[in-house]
């Protein structure tokens, strides 16, 4: 307790030549990533499907897991949804609410982050008033760290934390350097009893979006630190232990490097899905074809009449129609699943079941 109100933000040189090298290399991806994205016309398309792979992903290090078929298939407005897809679909809807918070606001606060955790978890627990909380190894039981316990000690922390999100306290430090060190005193703080690590994995990619270093929610290190477990946690403590910070900035560096390495490869495959089938639709289908249907079948890979009826304001019959007739011509394929018929983009549907976990070298 006593380290973590006397030493942060640290006061030690955190720049080191390793982290000043690694730091280039993430941010020279990052920004590559950041224009390829505005290069998309519909951008709400990288938001959908990126945030439920963040979802997932996110979910799963918390050992929620479900399929991506399972979400695909899934409407999450039915209450007998599995709790785990259920609860995914809540961190989407978190994340979603997360940034535009971010983007209408211009600053994270702590009323945002008890928003995000209240979407998150389906709750209105707010931040820990009661002690007891610990962190245990989830092999052997032991209690490995045991968080800030006095209410009004974490209540110091977070207002801490909360002027150091939103103030250029030092603008000698690079951001992502900032945003790592971020994350690690969230955690340290655990301010919630529950769902930490999933609003953790939120605030970075809002952090990323305040500081301008990405536009939309489209970067998430939650496949890399799934890929990654051993480590992340390793690292997470061992500057509890020791105060020193080298190791876990180049962890996170390394993550937002290889993370945006990852997603760039993944918009270009999307970039080039989608202007195939913006060709086939316009060669085979010049009377039904228009861009709202073409981002339809791309913001949802397991397309439903429903979603077609909604977005575009039509009626049943003709909804049906357009799906019919793309199946017909192979750009969908039509399958009935219990007593729902998807018409499923199989390309963007695959991309997403056959992601590659994202590995690293241990620094």
């Amino acid at each position: 307790m006593d380290w973590l109100v006397t030493n942060f933000p640290p006061v030690q040189d955190l720049e080191t030549r390793r982290v000043l090298k690694k730091s280039l290399q993430a941010n020279k991806y990052l920004a590559e990533l950041k224009g390829l994205a505005q290069s998309i016309p519909n951008q709400s398309i990288l938001i959908n499907t990126l945030s439920l792979q963040e979802a997932k992903d996110s979910s799963e290090i918390e050992n929620i897991v479900t399929t991506y078929e399972d979400l695909f298939k899934a409407d999450k407005y039915v209450k007998s949804l599995p709790p785990a897809t259920k609860e995914v679909y809540r961190y989407a809807d978190a994340l979603l609410a997360g940034f535009e918070a971010v983007d209408k606001k211009g600053f994270i606060s702590l009323n945002h982050i008890k928003k995000i955790h209240s979407v998150l978890t389906d709750s209105e627990a707010g931040f820990r008033t009661q002690a007891g909380t610990e962190l245990r190894n989830e092999q052997t039981g032991e209690t490995v760290y045991v968080p800030p316990q006095n209410p009004d000690n974490l209540t110091a922390l977070l207002s801490q934390l909360e002027l150091y999100v939103n103030r250029d306290i030092d603008d000698t430090v690079d951001d992502l350097v900032r945003m790592a060190l971020i994350h690690h005193q969230f955690e340290s703080i655990h301010p919630f009893s529950d769902g930490n690590g999933r609003t953790g994995r939120i605030l970075n990619i809002l952090y990323m979006i305040l500081k301008g270093l990405v536009d939309i929610p489209i970067l998430y290190l939650s496949r890399y630190i799934t890929s990654t477990k051993t480590d992340y946690y390793r690292l997470l403590q061992d500057v509890r232990d020791t105060g020193e910070w080298e190791d876990w900035i180049l962890y996170i560096l390394e993550g937002v490097e290889v993370t945006s390495k990852h997603t760039i490869e993944v918009i270009h495959v999307l970039k080039e899905m989608m202007q195939n089938t913006k060709n086939a639709m316009r060669e085979n289908l010049p009377k039904i074809y228009s861009q709202d249907l073409l981002n339809i079948i791309y913001r949802h890979p397991y397309t439903k009449t429903i979603n077609v009826i909604n977005e575009l304001q039509v009626s049943r019959p003709t909804a049906t129609r357009y799906l019919e007739q793309l199946a017909a011509h192979n750009i969908l394929n039509r399958e009935k699943i219990g007593r729902d018929v998807f018409y499923i983009n199989d390309g963007l549907a695959n991309l997403f079941f056959n992601m590659p976990p994202l590995g690293t070298q241990k620094p």
